[in-house]
Parts: C-alpha cells; structure tokens; sequence
C-alpha cells in the first residue's frame, strides 16, 4: 500500500510540475505577444508611410478630417500651449500658408491641450493664419506616436509622410521649404 501511495504522490507532484510549467509557458508567451504587439503600435509614424487619418473639432465646433485634403500637400504639427518652440514654430507657419496655400499648401496645427482656455490665450498671443483642431483626448497624438512637442509631419497629395521633424530649429526652415516646393512642383 506505501508503494501505491508514494506512487500516487508522485504522479500528482509531476502532474503539478507540469501544469506549471504550461502556465508559465503562456504567460512568456502572453508577454511577449504583448511586447511585441506594443512596440508595433506604439512606433512613431515614419517616412513613407501612410499619414494617420484624423478628423477633429475646429474652434467653431466643425469637425476637420484629414481626408478633406486629398490631393495637397498638408503640414500636420502637433503643438500645446506650454511647448517653448511652438511659439517660433507659429509665426513660421504663418509665413508658409501666405507663401505655399495659394499654390495647395494646407496646413493643419492640432492642439493636444487638456484645457481649451490653455489653447486660447496661447492663440491670442500667437495667433494662426492655417487651420487648428483640437485634440485634448490626445488620440492624434497617440495614432502618430509623436515623440515631443512640436513634432510636424509634411504628408504629401498621395497621403504619404514625406517628412518628420521632432522639435523646431529656425536652421531647418529653408530645408523644410525646399521640401514642401518640391512637393508643390515648383
């Protein structure tokens, strides 16, 4: 009977072994699935690529998509009121909706503000000639990955990003034009 017994322990000592080890079997398996889908998701979007589709709220309540500019050349920048470069970041878009919008550049600045009176008293001081949207839920942000603010995005008529700047560097501006006339064809 003792042998049985000393058996039958041991059946159940493997059996548990190995249930244990199929449990920590899925749960490498689940984390690394998890990592791995992750890392995917949360990859900035890069050159090349299309652009994330996004449609948000204007100032005046109408919703801006993405899409209602097929065709053109777009600047997409993700800016915030407490971000230091976008306030050189403005004027200069300013200067490129005067200069490029009437050749089909359209330039779209989504604010990531919590607060919308936040956005307001940055747009009082620096005040925009191109479209702003408002983003405060941050889902934008999060379908592009931005790395920072400002990040800007240069998405050409095929909806493609064909350019990516992280930050703003007055020393970038001529680049960045050169960028957008040879998207404009000239």
């Amino acid at each position: 009977m003792e042998n049985s017994g000393t058996r039958s322990a041991a059946a159940r000592n493997a059996s548990t072994a190995r249930a244990r080890w199929i449990c920590d079997v899925a749960i490498v398996a689940a984390a690394l699935i998890l990592v791995v889908t992750w890392s995917a998701d949360s990859r900035a979007a890069g050159i090349g690529e299309p652009a994330p589709a996004f449609a948000l709220p204007t100032a005046s309540g109408e919703t801006l998509a993405l899409s209602r500019f097929a065709g053109k050349i777009v600047y997409v920048d993700f800016w915030a009121s407490w971000c230091g470069p976008c306030r050189q970041s403005f004027p200069f878009m300013n200067e490129l909706q005067q200069r490029y919008g009437p050749q089909g550049l359209a330039i779209v600045a989504i604010n990531v503000d919590k607060k919308r009176a936040d956005a307001d008293r940055f747009l009082a001081q620096y005040p925009a000639s191109f479209s702003i949207v408002f983003d405060p839920a941050g889902n934008a942000p999060a379908a592009y990955a931005i790395p920072g603010m400002p990040t800007s995005y240069l998405i050409d008529a095929r909806g493609n990003i064909v350019h990516v700047e992280s930050g703003f560097l007055d020393e970038h501006r001529g680049d960045l034009e050169a960028l957008i006339r040879a998207q404009l064809g000239r």
